[in-house]
């Protein structure tokens, strides 16, 4: 715990400093190494790993903030995860060979802890790829996606290449929708993962809107309501924080839609 902790409080300290200054963040030698550290530590195990190399929350960040601009820390906390990306590539790479499981399905806790930290490294992985313009490594994700013997590393490496902005994610999207669309509870996480991607000069809100044009969104369905309008403004501060507050227009027609629906669910929104 103290050493996820220390690593928690290294982060928020930097991120702080630069959304209180002048938003421009440039990590230090000695954080990355630190990071590098802990993936490379022979001693801990995967699932820990994950934890530790996974920053903090921009809603967590947020809290720490007496003035807060959601847009500016979702800015430095990607710039941060890019660093990080960028810096150890060569150490996520190593990670996400020596930790990607090709034999069959294991529920186990080692086996749990492994799939997440290669899931955590492919991820990063496409991250440093599209800033550096390098295609093998989406090209290995959207592999990893089709040949993937679980829903565990299928959706691992989907979310590698929608999070990092790849071109690849839209067949990767359209074939898991084909693969998986009479599987409800599945198809959900499909909606959930796209409207709350990270924000690109303002994209999202235009995908949730064309998202809640699709043929198996059905406001009605409450999961279904929740996977797309409350993934967006809820737990995507960074996209719906716009400067032009169409996000807060959104949100607003949706509590009005929902409450003549299902005023439950509209209250949640609200």
């Amino acid at each position: 715990f103290n050493r996820w902790e220390a690593a928690q409080r290294l982060a928020v300290n930097r991120a702080l400093a630069a959304i209180r200054g002048d938003g421009e963040i440039l990590l230090d030698g000695a954080f990355l190494d630190a990071m590098r550290g802990i993936l490379r530590h022979p001693m801990l195990d995967a699932a820990f790993k994950e934890l530790v190399l996974t920053l903090p929350a921009e809603t967590y960040i947020a809290e720490q903030l007496e003035v807060v601009d959601p847009q500016r820390v979702h800015a430095v906390r990607e710039s941060m995860r890019e660093q990080i990306a960028t810096a150890l590539q060569a150490d996520w790479a190593w990670a996400y060979d020596a930790h990607k499981d090709s034999g069959a399905y294991r529920p186990d806790p080692v086996s749990s802890g492994r799939r997440a930290l290669a899931g955590l490294a492919l991820t990063h992985l496409c991250i440093a790829a599209r800033d550096s313009g390098d295609t093998v490594w989406p090209g290995k994700a959207y592999q990893r996606f089709k040949d993937a013997s679980n829903m565990t590393d299928r959706f691992n490496a989907l979310s590698a290449l929608v999070v990092s902005g790849q071109e690849l994610a839209r067949p990767a999207l359209e074939k898991f929708h084909a693969m998986f669309k009479d599987e409800a509870l599945v198809l959900d996480k499909w909606f959930a993962l796209q409207a709350g991607a990270p924000d690109r000069g303002g994209n999202v809100l235009p995908v949730v809107k064309q998202l809640m044009q699709h043929p198996d969104f059905n406001v009605r369905n409450p999961n279904r309501a929740r996977s797309v309008i409350f993934s967006y403004c809820s737990a995507n501060p960074g996209a719906f924080h716009r400067p032009d507050a169409a996000g807060y227009v959104f949100w607003a027609d949706r509590v009005m839609e929902l409450d003549a629906i299902n005023p439950q669910v509209a209250a949640r929104l609200a």
